[in-house]
């Protein structure tokens, strides 16, 4: 998790340290936004906003002062509780993380909890699920990656887990754990949540959750746009009776880690472009069936399928479901990891 961490004086630079130090699993980069500040924090040189704005691309940000701060800085860049960063206010002696945007998709909630912990603070939340032990479904989605098919099914799930109204529950996956008794409003329920990849609704209102578990091999002749890249990627998927919101991360080979239509790409899909080197590739355990084989792509990358090795190599655990196909200078081909629904844990 990228995290930006700004402070407005010596102690709130002091406590913003102390935040890094709680969160050293992640990628922290602290800032300074005074001219007090004597620890050597890296300074903001232009105006707050500028930083923000900026910071607003990070998986979060912790302003370390007062919360009108944080609330007056974020609000212009606002958009969605899908795409929007967490954000986290802490005082700047560290007493209170409260959070502030993004509390459950976004994981803001977790993150104050966090940032309690290390600090020996108390994490003010306020959102309805959590202060009521009730399961928040779009941040149990989030935390176990699966996306939201709809923001209005979500409100509707929450709202009546909180009236105690009935919820049902189907899963075309393996679950573990025990699933919430709030779910447990059986297979007539008029509103349901639907854990799987079909298009069907089996509720009368249904929020869909799409394991994000979909592995993009691609591979591309030097220059291919996007639009190329896209049109074969999203047919491929679509003709097999996959969504793009299944998408975890799309795989290539490195000598295309700077294709701009690749990374495009993935950056429109808002995963991450992984890439591997000719050693990588070819050291990728031979599934039953084999490899496609090209001595074009031999020739030119040293690797005899680009897209199918660069799925299964990115890909935690799983399978090849679709083979290469190539269109128009572009080539893909999909892995599909394993996935279980996982209540453990869950209140």
């Amino acid at each position: 998790m990228k995290v930006e961490v700004i402070a407005f004086s010596t102690s709130g630079c002091r406590t913003a340290q102390r935040i890094a130090a709680a969160l050293r699993n992640d990628k922290v980069e602290l800032w300074a936004k005074t001219s007090a500040d004597s620890l050597g924090l890296p300074p903001v040189s232009g105006s707050l906003r500028q930083w923000t704005e900026t910071a607003f691309v990070a998986d979060a940000i912790v302003f370390v002062g007062a919360i009108g701060i944080a609330v007056r800085e974020i609000a212009p860049f606002v958009v969605s509780k899908i795409t929007d960063p967490a954000v986290v206010g802490v005082d700047e002696h560290g007493r209170y993380a409260v959070p502030l945007l993004s509390g459950h998709i976004g994981g803001a909630n977790d993150l104050a909890r966090r940032i309690a912990a290390g600090l020996g603070a108390e994490a003010v939340v306020t959102t309805a699920t959590d202060i009521n032990g009730k399961i928040s479904i779009d941040a149990f989605a989030a935390a176990r990656g699966m996306a939201i098919g709809s923001l209005k099914a979500a409100k509707d799930v929450a709202a009546r887990v909180l009236d105690g109204r009935p919820v049902g529950f189907l899963s075309d996956f393996p679950v573990i754990g025990t699933v919430p008794p709030e779910l447990d409003g059986g297979a007539e329920a008029p509103v349901g949540v639907y854990v799987g990849e079909r298009t069907a609704d089996p509720f009368p209102e249904t929020l869909r959750l799409t394991p994000r578990r979909l592995v993009l091999g691609i591979g591309c002749r030097r220059g291919t746009p996007i639009e190329a890249i896209s049109a074969l990627a999203d047919q491929v998927l679509a003709e097999h009776g996959y969504s793009c919101a299944g998408v975890r991360a799309v795989a290539s080979i490195d000598l295309k880690k700077d294709e701009a239509g690749l990374l495009a790409y993935a950056a429109r899909l808002k995963v991450p472009a992984l890439f591997y080197s000719t050693a990588e590739l070819n050291a990728v355990p031979v599934p039953a069936g084999g490899f496609s084989q090209s001595r074009f792509v031999t020739s030119v990358t040293g690797v005899d399928c680009v897209c199918e090795r660069a799925a299964v190599k990115a890909a935690r655990a799983g399978a090849l479901v679709i083979k290469k196909t190539a269109l128009n200078g572009v080539t893909v081909a999909v892995c599909a990891e394993d996935f279980t629904v996982d209540f453990r844990g869950v209140q």
